[in-house]
């Protein structure tokens, strides 16, 4: 059972994100070089240094919040989210370096370990400290991600008590300056490498902008985390509002309690003006280690989805976890790796790699959600919405950045990852999920396909309503124009199939015409053709088998089912035709005296799946109507209800469970649920009213039942058919 348990075992906000990510941003910068920030800049400019390293990360953050609460994120972070939305050429051309680069990190923040150890025991040897550190680190890490949190949790108690001996510097009289003398700007004069020869805000923001880079720390345990959806965005955004006071803070501080002179040349201020200095060297290697932790644990989990997508060679070896879940053969090589960097002694001319690779992460995560807000496709629906300035703002920001910290490693930074790349795409790699890459070639071929007026069959993420609507009465077709725009608005569309005699006038053809010049004009893309017939079924039917070779072919038949319809005759055949293409159909009910009422309330009825409610990727006949729900809900602003109705009461948790994991999965918002026990028929004329009611339907649906329902529900209703080719988890 304990085994179970440990297989099981998930972290929350604060464990999972919070806390590493907020470690990893509160480093060694911040104890060693934010005095010198402050003296050169000047506590205006330390304050404008950290608002801009802030806003760049924080743009990202959005950014990176919207598109993990729209996907089903893995393991990985940003290479998974990169990878689902552009594909694992794009993906493993990012992860590749910034594993490498997440390794080189690790070797960094040891040897600002050793540093800090031998500022206390200057006797000790350096390399034996180094890898004493390396296989602490390595073992913490090996032994499961559960033991590295708790250890990152006594060193958040560490970093906090330095924070401490700070305020408590600053309560018994640290802050011997007057605020009007602290609050300026600064002369830039320098340091004492370069003979205090001068500095420049940019070169200033240069060596703070890497502090406020760790917000990928939480990220990386996607794989891990209980609800990764809500604890990435959550975790990550209270981390970088939390870190930027305490900067901001510690900023004021130290322009309160030093002189220019003394923040310059001291790196050691923040130790000699701390009330208790001891705590504050504890706060530096504690700094130094947990940022260490979470560099190996979350680089790890890159290499270890990386195998899992067979991205990389020996990939059946990467991809092995223990019994316990952690991705041990993944965590052997990545130390293999940290271990030979380690041989360097030297990282100085590869460490701008580290910050840049970062960048480039942070570019792609903002373009990633730059294409899916400009696509406007129906699957990009995220629970946690930014406005369409914020990722431009992050992608401008951070390629910016790049180029201020070094263009010319910058330039040979985005060179490796365009060779990864090119690498990559030779391999002709499987992706296990389907990206964002067919909505954009999809929209490229819809904006030629609409000057020719051609459809054409797209996949799950890219589906839109393109409705096929037989008309044969102009009248009847005008009176469901609102909702088939509602429908089919802003980015489906609507084709107009005249089903008119040999003998049939003129006119038909010019209202037919008039009609579809509405739908454009109501902004929603509309064709029309007319097949001569005399049996309406036969002449639906023909269009649809023509349209099989059209460039874009309608995905959905609409049906307006009227009183002078030949169910059997004209009707049904159309229903088993469509199926057979693998064609979705909507048969639509009209009230005579409700009919779509005040568009308020959607009803979509789930059929009773006891006794699997298990969901999966397919969720049988109920696609088409959720999708279509959805669209009307936005078009309406109405509200959606999930309603089940089972006959064994004891399924009645399992009902609910499944209703909830739908909306979840689904990311339906706002969305109600009902679930009745008895017999259908009977519930369906006493549970709660809608304006449309919106049920499942297969090739033998009676005419009776259409009836008797849209008698008992006492509004407009809506028979669903999938085609098999939709699908409201996408």
């Amino acid at each position: 059972m304990e085994t179970t348990q440990q297989q099981l075992k998930k972290f929350g906000t604060f464990a999972g994100v919070f806390t590493p990510t907020l470690l990893t941003i509160l480093g060694v910068i911040m104890y060693l070089r934010m005095g010198w920030v402050v003296g050169n800049a000047g506590l205006l400019g330390a304050w404008l240094i950290i608002l801009v390293s802030f806003v760049i990360t924080l743009t990202t953050a959005l950014s990176m919040s919207a598109i993990t609460t729209n996907i089903r994120i893995g393991a990985g972070g940003a290479y998974a989210i990169i990878s689902q939305a552009l594909g694992l050429e794009v993906g493993g051309s990012l992860g590749i370096p910034r594993y490498v680069s997440q390794g080189l990190a690790v070797t960094m923040y040891i040897f600002g370990f050793r540093e800090g150890w031998l500022g206390i025991f200057p006797d000790h040897p350096a390399f034996l400290v180094d890898i004493i550190v390396f296989a602490l680190l390595l073992a913490i890490a090996y032994i499961s991600a559960d033991l590295a949190i708790k250890t990152q949790f006594l060193i958040m108690g560490v970093i906090i008590l330095s924070l401490i001996s700070i305020v408590l510097a600053a309560y018994y009289g640290s802050m011997y300056i007057p605020a009007e003398e602290a609050v300026r700007w600064g002369n830039f004069r320098g340091s004492a490498e370069n003979d205090f020869g001068g500095s420049s805000f940019w070169l200033v923001f240069a060596v703070f902008f890497p502090a406020s880079t760790g917000i990928m720390a939480g990220a990386n345990m996607s794989g891990e985390l209980k609800n990764p959806k809500r604890s990435i965005p959550l975790g990550t955004l209270w981390a970088i509002g939390v870190s930027f006071v305490i900067y901001m803070v510690l900023a004021y501080w130290l322009a309160r309690s030093a002189s220019e002179a003394e923040l310059v040349s001291n790196y050691n201020i923040v130790i000699d003006k701390a009330y208790f200095g001891p705590l504050v060297i504890a706060g530096i290697l504690g700094a130094t280690f947990s940022s260490a932790l979470a560099s190996i644990v979350g680089s790890s989990r890159i290499l270890f989805a990386m195998g899992e997508h067979r991205v990389l060679p020996f990939a059946s070896f990467l991809s092995v976890q223990s019994a316990n879940g952690q991705p041990r053969n993944a965590m052997i090589i990545t130390g293999i790796m940290i271990f030979l960097t380690m041989l360097l002694r030297d990282l100085n001319a590869v460490a701008p790699l580290v910050t840049l690779f970062f960048l480039i992460t942070y570019a792609m995560i903002n373009i990633v959600v730059i294409i899916e807000q400009r696509l406007g496709l129906i699957s990009y629906r995220p629970l946690f919405r930014i406005p369409r300035w914020v990722p431009w703002l992050g992608l401008v920001s951070s390629v910016l950045a790049m180029f201020i910290i070094n263009s010319t490693i910058s330039l040979v930074s985005i060179s490796i990852v365009f060779v990864v790349y090119w690498y990559l795409s030779r391999q002709n790699l499987e992706t296990p999920f389907e990206d964002v890459r067919s909505g954009l070639f999809v929209s490229f071929a819809e904006w030629a396909a609409k000057h020719t007026w051609g459809m054409k069959t797209m996949q799950q993420r890219a589906w839109k309503p393109n409705l096929m609507v037989p008309v044969r009465d102009i009248e009847g077709a005008r009176g469901n124009f609102e909702l088939l725009r509602d429908i089919a608005r802003p980015k489906g569309s609507v084709k107009l199939l005249g089903i008119a005699p040999h003998n049939g006038n003129g006119s038909f053809v010019r209202e037919l015409s008039s009609l579809s010049e509405s739908f454009r004009a109501k902004g929603v893309f509309s064709s029309w053709a007319v097949i001569h017939s005399d049996d309406f079924a036969r002449g639906v039917n023909y269009g649809n088998q023509a349209l099989q070779g059209a460039f874009f072919k309608p995905n959905i038949v609409f049906l307006n089912l009227q009183q002078h319809d030949d169910y059997e005759t004209e009707i049904r055949p159309v229903i088993r035709e469509c199926i057979r293409l693998e064609i979705g159909v909507l048969l639509f009910q009209s009230h005579p005296k409700a009919l779509l009422g005040e568009k308020n309330m959607i009803n979509i009825w789930v059929r009773d799946r006891t006794p699997n409610w298990s969901i999966g990727l397919a969720i049988g006949n109920l696609d088409l109507s959720a999708l279509i729900a959805y669209k009307l809900k936005k078009n309406w602003d109405a509200t959606i209800r999930l309603v089940v109705v089972i006959k064994d009461p004891s399924e009645k948790a399992n009902a609910q469970h499944f209703l909830d994991s739908l909306i979840s999965l689904a990311r339906l918002p706002k969305t109600l649920t009902e679930v009745h026990v008895g017999e259908f028929k009977e519930v369906v004329a006493r549970a709660s009213n809608a304006d449309l009611n919106i049920f499942g339907m297969d090739a033998e649906l009676q005419f009776g039942f259409v009836s008797e329902i849209s008698q008992k529900t006492k509004s407009s209703c809506l028979f669903a058919k999938n085609s098999g080719h939709e699908s409201i988890l996408a």
